[in-house]
């Protein structure tokens, strides 16, 4: 079992004729990810990877050819809003953005576009998310996660690797982990990610990484006290950011007391979340 994506995913790859969206493609095929189209306006009628995927002028036309329910983007930053909205147009479920950069103020137009519609965001400035052994949509690794009942989500797209390696070499698997992305304006957030795997009956626990900057962390301890009945695990880095420094991302800053680690670290405590250390205490935390 899983959330979001797993055997059932038929993705479509936005801007897949450019450098990144080529060479991510083919790691996600290698994965056996089921990719039935790509888009690139302009490049309706072309073949990639050697005839394997068409590509297509627009999502509405890939996604009446193929049948896509997913969406994941490649394009640059400039674009991305554009490419969002289109496939939001479009009407698919789930739509996962990995480009970084993208202004903040074209992500409020977006968060407002589509406040009311069906389509759920993950990213942007993220790396996507992966069920292991069925889907993977993004640039997380294949290899280092194998499949399990432990539920993952994630503002840091290389403690995310970190962590899910660890949970491999403990002989521990995952259910699905899911790369939120650090942008202060983004997609779905913590709170809607556990609400999801509050719902999967073969999600056992979760882990929570955070780190500095913004609210989500506190927001998800209070859902957490109050609605979640699984136990949760969280690491919060950026314990020894300085204060008013920018830290990685737009999102890791912290202005007095508001984004600090130790408050996060605190109001997940309060929440009776289980503190580690270093990503490296997670399996031995899960295993008490």
């Amino acid at each position: 079992m899983s959330i979001l994506i797993n055997n059932d995913t038929r993705l479509l790859v936005q801007g897949i004729t450019g450098k990144e969206g080529l060479f991510h493609t083919e790691q996600m095929l290698n994965y056996k990810t089921n990719i039935v189209a790509g888009v690139t306006p302009g490049k309706g009628g072309d073949w990639v990877l050697n005839g394997k995927i068409p590509v297509f002028d627009s999502v509405q036309t890939a996604v009446e050819v193929t049948g896509a329910n997913v969406s994941v983007i490649f394009v640059p930053a400039p674009f991305v809003s554009d490419a969002i909205f289109e496939a939001a147009d479009a009407n698919l479920p789930l739509v996962v953005c990995i480009t970084e950069g993208v202004p903040i103020q074209d992500m409020m137009r977006v968060r407002q576009y589509l406040s009311g519609r069906q389509t759920k965001l993950i990213g942007p400035n993220g790396p996507g998310l992966i069920t292991p052994g069925e889907s993977k949509v993004g640039i997380i690794p294949g290899e280092i996660a194998i499949p399990g009942s432990f539920g993952v989500v994630s503002r840091s797209g290389t403690l995310t690797y970190e962590v899910i390696n660890s949970l491999k070499q403990n002989g521990m698997g995952v259910s699905t982990c899911v790369g939120i992305g650090g942008d202060p304006v983004k997609g779905l957030g913590f709170v809607e990610i556990l609400e999801l795997f509050e719902a999967d009956a073969h999600t056992d626990a979760v882990i929570l990484i955070g780190e500095i900057g913004g609210n989500d962390e506190e927001m998800a301890a209070e859902y957490i006290s109050t609605r979640l009945t699984k136990p949760v695990v969280a690491f919060v880095a950026g314990q020894s950011a300085p204060k008013g420094r920018r830290m990685g991302h737009a999102g890791a800053l912290i202005e007095g007391e508001f984004g600090n680690a130790l408050k996060k670290i605190e109001a997940l405590q309060t929440a009776g979340v289980k503190i580690a250390r270093s990503p490296e205490e997670i399996p031995g935390l899960l295993a008490l």
